[in-house]
């Protein structure tokens, strides 16, 4: 029954993840991997001597606890969950790894000896993953962790001499011929967690969503380390599936940035330094109100909407699908732009959309807008900063300069929907506010677009 389960399991998490491939399938692939994972978790205690109300006990606890988070997270809190989870999923490989090297005697027999490496690299690899998460979640919320790089002297060497020790330490656990001391097994632990701790501290806010991706990474990594440790051939399987499509997201993401993996990591992308990106207003910004911004997408042929974490906190993706509903049944072409990097998670803003039903076709991404947005008659902005902002284009001294970016400067007209003047994630003044052909629509996005399709619907 557990090989049967098993093998179920791996198929289901393979096929959930092919259909995670496509937006249109995108539900039922979550669904799919789901049931693997019920499944896998149902094979794991038919091959244990275990009480059944210890285990019933344990998946409804957890299952309430991870209901409840998922039910009462609001989408502006998305991006913390997420990475929370993965710093829950690498404290879980860790745990399973710390076990495995206490019970495991380290003779030198083959099986011995590579189940003491396996586990130990888990325990490392698992470790990084929960404290470097729990540091990106204080960043992404902006509470308890502030969101710009944490730089100190000699940060990069310290971090080394981290690193150094750890995999010494770790050695000296896989290589041991005798049973393992619970202090040691705590020392690597926390050196691994310190390592975590001082790789992400120094990265920008602006940067989370790539180290998410990465941290994604390193938990399905270290899962599959586990399973090597336990002999468990289904956690290998969806750990290297999570390793891989985390690894991929994370170059997927990189290249949105037209940065490398090494510079994320540890150039302290947002750091002040000499000669950065001008911190202050550029000139004058120019507001617009309701109705004139009406007047103006009344008249126009061809409308392209850009959202941002902005439309996250007001919540105003129901009444952005709204509007652009209205504007389609006024002749107007319409489309939602998104920048790969838009919001605070890799799709972010996919998710926002399409709980509020934009259907999938018209989703475009900068590449395939920005050839012709001379030609665009108005762009809305919906709280997006630093992808649209031109200086990533033009000025080589800002932080921005090089990601690829949403070329909205050059449409006819864009109208900037934002509650206040203040920049964006990564702390950067945004220049596009103060184009000739920019206006600033103040006030809570989601009562500005509401007002726009009252105005549409008075007509």
């Amino acid at each position: 029954m557990t090989d049967v389960l098993h093998v179920l399991a791996a198929i289901l998490f393979v096929a959930g993840l092919k259909l995670m491939g496509r937006p249109e399938t995108a539900r039922a692939g979550n669904a799919v991997s789901s049931i693997g994972m019920l499944a896998a978790v149902v094979g794991a205690f038919t091959d244990v001597e275990l009480s059944w109300t210890v285990v019933i006990a344990a998946v409804v606890i957890g299952g309430a606890v991870g209901a409840l988070a998922s039910f009462r997270v609001k989408m502006t809190g998305m991006p913390e969950l997420v990475a929370l989870f993965n710093g829950l999923g690498g404290l879980a490989s860790a745990s399973v790894a710390g076990a495995e090297l206490l019970d495991v005697a380290g003779d030198q027999t083959s099986p011995e000896r590579w189940a003491r490496l396996a586990a130990a690299a888990a325990l490392v690899v698992g470790a990084v993953a929960f404290s470097g998460s729990l540091i990106a979640l204080g960043k992404l919320a902006g509470r308890v962790v502030k969101s710009a790089p944490t730089t100190f002297p000699l940060q990069i060497p310290i971090t080394a001499a981290a690193l150094a020790a750890t995999i010494g330490v770790s050695a000296g656990l896989a290589l041991s011929d005798g049973a393992t001391p619970i202090a040691l097994l705590s020392i690597a632990m926390t050196l691994s967690m310190i390592v975590g701790v001082l790789g992400v501290v120094r990265i920008g806010g602006g940067d989370m969503p790539v180290v998410v991706s990465l941290l994604n990474s390193y938990s399905g990594v270290a899962a599959a380390l586990a399973g090597l440790a336990i002999e468990s051939p289904v956690l290998v399987v969806a750990g290297m599936l999570v390793g891989a499509s985390g690894l991929m997201l994370t170059n997927v993401m990189c290249k949105a940035m037209n940065r490398s993996l090494a510079n994320v990591l540890f150039a302290g992308f947002g750091a002040p330094a000499g000669g950065g990106a001008k911190p202050g207003p550029q000139g004058e910004a120019r507001s617009i109100s309701v109705g004139d911004t009406y007047f103006l997408l009344e008249a126009a042929r061809s409308v392209l909407i850009v959202p941002g974490y902005g439309m996250a906190v007001a919540q105003a993706q129901h009444a952005a699908q709204e509007l652009a509903e209205t504007l389609a049944e006024n002749g107007t072409d319409v489309r939602f732009v998104i920048h790969p990097v838009a919001g605070r998670m890799p799709g972010h803003m996919n998710v926002l959309l399409a709980e509020a039903g934009v259907e999938y076709e018209l989703l475009a991404e900068p590449q395939d807008v920005n050839p012709s947005i001379d030609s665009v008659d108005a762009v809305l902005v919906i709280g997006a900063n630093d992808v649209v902002n031109p200086d990533a284009r033009e000025d080589a001294s800002s932080p921005l300069f090089g990601m690829p970016i949403v070329d909205v400067d050059r449409a006819r007209n864009v109208i900037v929907l934002k509650r206040s003047m203040n920049p964006g994630f990564a702390g950067v003044q945004n220049a596009l506010f103060f184009t000739p052909n920019t206006r600033m629509l103040f006030g809570d996005a989601k009562a500005s677009l509401v007002g726009l399709v009252a105005e549409f619907n008075s007509d």
